[in-house]
């Protein structure tokens, strides 16, 4: 997709300028451009897609413990299902379904009371034995766990393929992206955001949507708002190809050690692991030596998976908050500075219906989904609401 870099023109005035040109900034472009906001802006600090949307592992799913996720699950899912349509892009969804590996009494009890939230908001999961979740995906060992649970209308599917056609069809729709284009102040008047500085200049807007991943609580720091946003490195791996080819199996997690795996391409597996050593910060390189508890996880719950070769890999950042939930809304104390942040690992899967939530926030309608428990200012009182089925 050809995108106008920093040498392009600046406009002069926005009616809205977005912060940020991951998954989120470009669903939230394309929303607003389509519901006729005429002047739409764009900016990423680098390319599109270049930070935690270049690199998260593509999972789709509405299987959580808070109903507010589950609610943007489901309706992003049907928004992924259906997004050949509208915007208009092949993303490479595969509907294979998620099966989390549950290894304790605890575990289970856990999702039971999960399950049961979401069976009644209409999502269709379950608890599975061991016996059918090896069935489901045959590498992993079925005397290792207890149960599992399983979704089948979860899946996976291709984050650089959906950030490109949001912007492709925002642009279709009039708004402009700029790329090689950092924000670096917001400019404000009597508690209301009046402009946006870069290296080309200024542009004067009456609204701000930071949408800058682990980069934003700089950007609310800019307007005096906190974002507790902090940058944490993941990392995953490629076997390559394998023979003989994997079976088609679902997004695999272990609760437990976060060891997960699915498809990757028609003869290869994406394998990852969240790294209890790793400390936060904004380092995105890849380093081999997180494979060593990988393969430790994956010898007690899938052994098959602790021996094979890879072939190489990369680190990207979660932008994670204290309750692993994210960050939604508009700052009480500076007008029209919004912000969609802090996803801790879901904002892809939530893209979709995020958009929608503050294309209506912008407008003053009412939201899709109710994201008021989701403020940054929740952590003012006793407002947090761990999110238990985080990755």
């Amino acid at each position: 997709m050809a995108l106008t870099t920093a040498a392009g023109p600046l406009p002069e005035y926005a009616d809205a300028v977005i912060v940020g040109g991951g998954v989120i900034g470009a669903s939230i472009a394309f929303h607003l451009a389509e519901a006729g906001v005429e002047k739409v802006l764009l900016l990423e600090r680098d390319r599109p897609g270049s930070g935690s949307s270049g690199k998260p592992i593509g999972g789709v799913r509405a299987q959580f413990s808070d109903p507010v996720n589950i609610r943007l699950g489901q309706r992003s899912l049907e928004a992924w299902r259906g997004f050949a349509r509208r915007p208009g892009a092949d993303v490479g969804l595969e509907s294979v379904g998620y099966l989390f590996l549950l290894g304790d009494a605890e575990e289970v009890a856990t999702f039971e009371r999960s399950i049961a939230v979401q069976n009644e908001l209409g999502v269709p999961s379950r608890l599975v034995t061991p016996r059918e979740a090896h069935g489901l995906c045959p590498y992993v060992d079925p005397g290792s766990f207890v149960a599992a649970a399983f979704s089948p209308g979860d899946g996976w599917a291709l984050p650089a393929a959906a950030v490109a056609g949001y912007l492709r069809a925002a642009r279709r729709h009039g708004a402009t992206v700029l790329a090689d284009c950092p924000v670096t102040a917001v400019d404000t008047a009597d508690a209301a955001v009046t402009g946006v500085r870069t290296p080309l200049g200024t542009v004067r807007t009456g609204t701000v949507i930071c949408c800058a991943g682990a980069w934003s609580a700089a950007v609310g720091a800019m307007v005096g708002v906190g974002l507790p946003v902090t940058p944490l490195r993941r990392q995953i791996a490629f076997t390559g190809p394998l023979r003989p080819a994997p079976p088609r199996i679902p997004f695999t997690l272990d609760l437990d050690s976060t060891l997960y795996f699915h498809n990757d391409g028609a003869d290869g597996l994406l394998v990852g692991l969240s790294d209890p050593r790793q400390e936060p910060g904004f380092g995105r390189q890849f380093t081999p030596e997180w494979l060593a508890p990988f393969r430790a996880a994956a010898r007690r719950r899938a052994p098959a998976l602790g021996e094979l070769p890879v072939t190489g890999g990369w680190a990207g950042l979660y932008e994670m908050t204290p309750d692993c939930n994210a960050l939604i809304g508009e700052a009480g104390d500076v007008s029209r500075f919004l912000y969609a942040t802090g996803f801790s690992g879901h904002g892809f899967l939530q893209a979709p219906a995020v958009g929608e939530v503050v294309r209506d926030l912008y407008l003053g309608a009412t939201p899709p989904i109710d994201v008021a428990p989701l403020t940054a200012d929740r952590f003012a009182g006793h407002g947090a609401r761990p999110e238990a089925h985080i990755i």
